[in-house]
């Protein structure tokens, strides 16, 4: 069974590549610590399973999933945050490792992917039927603090954000929100595949973009422009998003 890892700590790629190397019959094919790298080799060659760190810059592992030639490789998510599980049962991934992730659970992982390629076809289906908890589950909002209370931004409501040093300015369909909070801390709680960072001064709602020209793009009438560190993640995440 052949596998890739992709994640960006150097020492959980350590730690993952030693846990391959102690399976028999698990193949390390390649390891990445830059998630468009993965990708493009991903799209050339086809593994059975990818060990896919959620929390990465430039492109998420969800996002990176969504982009995946289908059928694709089994996905196996590695984070430290469990707020993506049940978004990882959305992209029907074989499972969801909490770091610190002890052998044991590695193991139980590839004998539950092992399980599924050893499957007949009939029974392939079956990790479907997880979704079920999704929709009382799903968050659809944020709590941030803005003066002295906690205020609700739903996500349907976000336009964009802008970083001003220490703080952030939300820009919502009923008005302005400003907060002290880092992108790093916003980007863990927004679901990567509604919102991209475009600029390091600029994250934006996918569904709220008017266009895209010239190296910007325009939300609720005003340009915003893409960095260069984020461009090729962005256009990738456009191309994902029906462009024609």
């Amino acid at each position: 069974m052949t596998c890739v890892i992709l994640d960006d700590e150097p020492l959980a790629l350590d730690l993952l590549a030693d846990y391959c190397a102690q399976v028999p019959g698990l193949e390390l094919q390649a390891q990445f610590d830059d998630a468009l790298a993965g990708l493009a080799y991903l799209q050339d060659n086809p593994v059975d399973v990818v060990f896919l760190d959620i929390h990465m810059p430039r492109l998420t592992g969800v996002q990176l999933a969504q982009l995946l030639p289908q059928p694709g490789p089994r996905i196996i998510f590695t984070t430290a945050y469990d707020q993506y599980a049940v978004r990882s049962y959305e992209l029907n991934a074989a499972d969801y490792l909490l770091k610190p992730i002890a052998f044991e659970r590695f193991v139980q992982a590839v004998q539950k992917v092992r399980q599924q390629l050893q499957a007949p076809p009939a029974a392939s289906p079956a990790p479907a039927v997880a979704p079920a908890p999704t929709e009382p589950v799903a968050a659809d909002a944020m709590f941030v603090k803005n003066e002295h209370r906690l205020q609700r931004v739903a996500f349907d409501d976000l336009l964009y954000i802008e970083g001003m040093k220490e703080y952030l300015m939300l820009y919502t369909t009923t008005g302005k929100v400003l907060t002290l909070q880092s992108f790093r801390r916003v980007e863990e709680v927004l679901p990567p595949d509604r919102f991209a960072r475009i600029h390091k001064s600029y994250l934006v709602a996918l569904s709220r973009i008017e266009h895209v020209e010239r190296g910007k793009v325009q939300v609720a009438g005003r340009l915003l422009p893409i960095g260069d560190t984020y461009r090729e993640s962005f256009n990738a995440l456009i191309k994902a998003y029906n462009q024609l």
